[in-house]
């Protein structure tokens, strides 16, 4: 059977179950589809070509031997902040870093799944920043329009993944690191419950505000995925009752109380959702509204919760920082990051840490009287490649916050939001839409995803190929 970009993640593992391919074949297909986009897409910061051939040929004798697991034989990719055996994690950064000596928890998962790790996906700089650039690797460009970003910081795994290089693969989350890219290449991208995927050798990543999550073209595939890379190591601070992702999405949500919240979370700098966005949201509502749900126009109590975001944040970043081999090459605005975290490690900190069980109650009790928000991801499109590439460290941060205002109070709570298309603005971008829920309400969100889903057909559509056409000239 001939294999191309459009099989997802479960067709493909079926495939390999049924003998309707070999994992030698479609591991060396995917090792040819990333080397053809790597001048133009540039996704990868790792290609793993005669390790994961040889993986490949070890689950083809399992499945020859009748041996079944879900991912068995399946190639997919994984963000270049997730510990590989044998290779790097440069996290973005510039310089030469030692292989590591063993898998993170999540990638141990995988393949303890029967997943073939394909590559590394590119991230910008300890992925702080809504776009993929720098100096250690380039530019990571959007399939859908290679003159712009695919978001960041999951950037690499988005672009692989809208492009049809792999199936699925792994990205993070510490401000809407997975939801941005995937509302930028129109596709699934999970934040799931704190602890849900381990960030093992950390036991937090980021003060607790990043997790691993999921970047699919459907809502069956990104949750096997979620299913795969689930679980923790035994010294994991956070450890979430199991859920049954898969199982979620062949249910029914029911009839729902949905939040259509439009209005930026609070932020000391001005954000303005692009109409166009704005429409697009609506429009789904609307859609909801028509699938028999009681959809209305309500906000979150955020409340000032922006300042417990930044000391979180930026001492995570400190952290990295003193840990990095090579901090005489750290972008200047990572080093400045860095000084500020430094500054708000003690009594800010803490303090941060101990408002979130506040939050929990404030924000929860707004789920007693809706069953999940419905809000934007972004309040722009994806910006053109090198627009915030040089700026300074304050024009970084108005740019964000501007362009990405709404996914990180999630971050905050560690609960789950599922990023799902919500259309095209302008000139064919993609842009994206949020369901966002209380604690452990992962089912819920991917029942309602894959509803939409089913209706909407966006899986459907995919970028022009060859991905390098519209690829300005170097």
């Amino acid at each position: 059977m001939s294999f191309d970009r459009a099989a997802g993640l479960a067709e493909t593992a079926r495939a390999l179950a049924a003998g309707e391919v070999t994992s030698r074949a479609l591991v060396e297909r995917t090792l040819a589809r990333i080397e053809a986009t790597q001048s133009s897409l540039n996704a990868f910061r790792i290609v793993r070509g005669e390790a994961a051939l040889a993986e490949a040929e070890a689950a083809d004798r399992d499945l020859a031997a009748g041996v079944r697991r879900p991912l068995l034989g399946v190639p997919v990719a994984v963000k270049d902040d997730m510990d590989v055996a044998g290779e790097p994690t440069a996290f973005g950064c510039q310089g030469v870093f030692p292989p590591v000596a063993a898998d993170g928890e999540a990638v141990r998962r995988l393949r303890a799944a029967g997943a073939v790790i394909v590559g590394k996906t590119n991230t910008c700089e300890f992925g702080q920043w809504p776009f993929t650039e720098g100096p250690a690797f380039g530019a990571t460009r959007n399939p859908w329009h290679t003159a712009h970003t695919p978001g960041g910081s999951s950037g690499g795994s988005a672009a692989a993944v809208a492009a049809g290089l792999v199936p699925a693969a792994l990205g993070s989350d510490g401000a809407g690191s997975v939801r941005i890219p995937a509302s930028w290449t129109h596709l699934i991208g999970i934040k799931p419950q704190r602890g849900r995927i381990s960030t093992w050798p950390r036991g937090e990543s980021f003060q607790g505000i990043t997790v691993n999550g999921t970047l699919a073209r459907t809502v069956a595939d990104a949750a096997l995925l979620l299913d795969a890379a689930s679980g923790n190591h035994d010294l994991d601070p956070h450890r979430p009752e199991a859920v049954d992702a898969s199982e979620a999405v062949r249910r029914d949500p029911g009839r729902l109380r949905i939040a259509l919240s439009l209005k930026p979370p609070f932020t000391a700098l001005p954000a303005r959702l692009h109409p166009q966005i704005r429409a697009r949201v609506v429009e789904l509502a609307e859609r909801l509204a028509a699938s028999g749900h009681t959809v209305e126009e309500a906000d979150p109590p955020y409340g000032q919760i922006g300042l417990t975001f930044v000391p979180r944040a930026t001492a995570g970043i400190a952290e990295r920082v003193s840990e990095a081999p090579h901090p005489e090459l750290l972008d200047r605005r990572t080093r400045g990051a860095a000084r500020m975290g430094r500054l708000l490690g003690g009594a800010p900190l803490r303090a941060a840490r101990r408002a979130e069980a506040l939050l929990h109650r404030r924000i929860g009790r707004f789920f007693a009287s809706y069953d999940v928000v419905l809000a934007p991801t972004t309040a722009a499109p994806p910006p053109r490649i090198g627009a915030l590439l040089e700026l300074s460290g304050m024009a970084t941060d108005r740019a964000m916050i501007a362009a990405c205002p709404y996914a990180w109070p999630w971050n905050v709570l560690g609960w789950p939001g599922v990023n799902v298309p919500a259309g095209f603005v302008g000139d064919g971008l993609p842009v994206g839409a949020q369901l966002l829920g209380p604690a452990h309400s992962e089912p819920l969100l991917l029942a309602l995803a894959a509803q939409l889903e089913a209706e909407l057909r966006w899986h459907e559509t995919w970028p022009p190929q060859p991905p390098a056409a519209d690829a300005p000239a170097a």
